[in-house]
C-alpha cells in the first residue's frame, strides 16, 4: 500500500511539473508583452481583483480581420468570490488619443487601429505593433467603464470554434427563437454569385470620385444594373446572395458545436434579435456555457492540446505567475463563484445617433464621453449596492437638462 502511494504521488508529481511546463510553453508562445516594445505590463503579486479586457474579432484571411465584433472586460474579484461581464458595444462611440489631438471612432476599430498604423496615420505611435494596440484597446476601454484594465486576451473567432469543438461542444440557453437570413459564409466574402460580368461594367461607380454626369448617362436605359450598384452599396445580400445563409435557433437548451455556436455568437441581421445588444447577450451566454464545461471534470485531459491548439489564434499580456494564481484560484474555488452581467443598452445608457460622416453610432444618454452615470451604475455592481440604481425616463430627461 506504501508502495502503491508512493507511485500515485510520484506520477502526480510528474503530471503537476508537466502541466506547468505546458502552460509556461503556452505562456511564451502567445504573450505579446514581450514584444520588444516599450509597454511592459506591470503585475502585483498582492491584487485581488483583476480587470481582463476580451477583443474576439475574424483574424487573418478576414475583411476587417482586427474588428473586434466581441468587446468584452472581465471584472474578476478572487477575494469576494466574484466575476462581472461588462460588455461593450461594438457602434460605441469613443474617443480615440491620437498624434496631435484626439478623435472619435467606433470601439471596435481602435484594436486594429494599432496594428495598421499605415491605415490609420493620426494613431499615436507609442499605440502601435501587437502589444501597442492592445494597450490602446484597454486605455479606450478603461475610460468608457472607469477602470483600470490589468490585461487583455484577444481570440479570433476560428480558434474560439476550436476551443469548443476540443472540448466536446458546450450547452447554450437560447433565449428567444431567432432567424438570421444574412449569415456571412467564410471563404465567400469576395464571390461574384455568377455577377462577374455585371460587376465589370459597373465596378468604376463605385469609387469614391466618381463623374455624375457620366453614370447618370450609363445607367439612363439600364435600370436592372442600377439596382444592381444599389444593392451592392446598401444591400450586399441581393446582389451577392451566395455569400450568405440563413440560419435558425430554437428557444430553450441546445447544444452546439463550434460552427453552431460561433453563428449563434455573431448573428447580426435577424430581425427578432438582430441589435448588437441582443449579440452581446448571445454572446455572454456562449461564454457562461464555456466557462461550465471547462470547469467541468471531464475537461482535465483535453487541456495539452487545448493550450497547444491556442498558441495558433490567442494573444494576451498576462504575466505568468499571474496565469498560475488565476488558474489555481478557479480550481479551488470555482463552484462557489458569483457571475454576474452587464450590458450598457439603449433601455439604460446608452442612445442611438449619428457621427458627422452619417455613421450610424451609440453614445451615452448624457452625451458623447460622458459615462459618468454608467460607470457608477458598473461600480455599484461590483460593490453590491442593491437595488442596481438604473435610470428611468425622468432621471434620463434630468440627465439631459444637466
Amino acid at each position: 500500500m506504501k508502495k502503491a502511494g508512493i507511485i500515485f504521488c510520484g506520477v502526480a508529481l510528474a503530471f503537476i511539473a508537466l502541466f506547468i511546463f505546458k502552460i509556461n510553453d503556452f505562456y511564451n508562445a502567445i504573450n505579446t508583452g514581450n514584444d520588444g516594445s516599450n509597454h511592459k505590463p506591470t503585475v502585483s503579486p498582492q491584487k485581488t481583483s483583476y480587470n481582463i479586457l476580451l477583443l474576439g474579432y475574424g483574424g487573418d484571411g478576414h475583411d476587417g480581420a482586427y474588428l473586434t465584433d466581441t468587446i468584452m472586460i472581465v471584472h474578476l474579484d478572487i477575494k469576494k468570490n466574484k466575476a462581472l461581464l461588462i460588455s461593450l458595444p461594438r457602434d460605441l462611440w469613443v474617443n480615440v488619443p491620437g498624434k496631435t489631438k484626439d478623435f472619435h471612432a467606433k470601439i471596435n476599430s481602435v484594436y486594429e487601429m494599432g496594428l495598421y498604423p499605415e491605415d490609420y496615420p493620426e494613431i499615436d505611435k507609442k499605440y502601435t505593433g501587437k502589444q501597442g494596440a492592445a494597450e490602446l484597446a484597454k486605455y479606450v476601454a478603461g475610460q468608457v467603464s472607469g477602470l483600470t484594465i490589468d490585461n487583455y486576451v484577444g481570440v479570433d473567432f476560428g480558434g474560439f470554434k476550436d476551443i469548443i469543438d476540443l472540448v466536446g461542444g458546450v450547452d447554450v440557453v437560447v433565449e428567444k427563437t431567432f432567424d438570421d437570413y444574412e449569415y456571412p459564409i467564410d471563404g465567400k466574402e469576395k464571390e461574384m454569385c455568377g455577377n462577374e460580368e455585371k460587376f465589370k461594367q459597373v465596378e468604376k461607380f463605385l469609387a469614391p470620385s466618381v463623374d455624375e454626369n457620366e453614370k447618370k448617362d450609363f445607367f439612363k436605359d439600364k435600370p436592372e444594373l442600377q439596382k444592381f450598384l444599389e444593392d451592392i452599396t446598401t444591400d450586399p445580400a441581393v446582389a451577392f446572395p451566395c455569400r450568405y445563409e440563413h440560419i435558425h435557433f430554437d428557444k430553450g437548451l441546445k447544444h452546439m458545436d463550434g460552427m453552431t455556436a460561433l453563428k449563434y455568437a455573431r448573428s447580426r441581421h435577424s430581425l427578432q434579435d438582430g441589435t448588437d445588444f441582443g449579440r452581446v447577450k448571445r454572446q455572454q451566454n456562449v461564454i457562461q456555457a464555456v466557462k461550465e464545461k471547462v470547469l467541468s471534470l471531464g475537461f482535465l485531459p483535453k487541456i495539452f492540446p487545448l493550450m497547444e491548439d491556442s498558441k495558433k489564434f490567442v494573444r494576451m499580456d498576462l504575466d505568468f505567475n499571474q496565469i498560475k494564481k488565476l488558474l489555481l484560484e478557479v480550481q479551488h474555488d470555482s463552484s462557489n463563484y458569483k457571475i454576474e452581467s452587464a450590458v450598457p443598452s439603449l433601455d439604460n445608457y446608452l442612445k442611438n445617433s449619428n457621427s458627422d460622416e452619417g455613421q450610424f453610432i451609440l453614445i451615452p444618454s448624457d452625451g458623447i464621453d460622458q459615462y459618468g452615470s454608467m460607470q457608477k451604475w458598473l461600480h455599484d455592481i461590483m460593490e453590491g449596492i442593491t437595488p442596481t440604481p438604473t435610470p428611468d425616463s425622468t432621471a434620463t430627461s434630468s440627465a439631459k437638462k444637466k
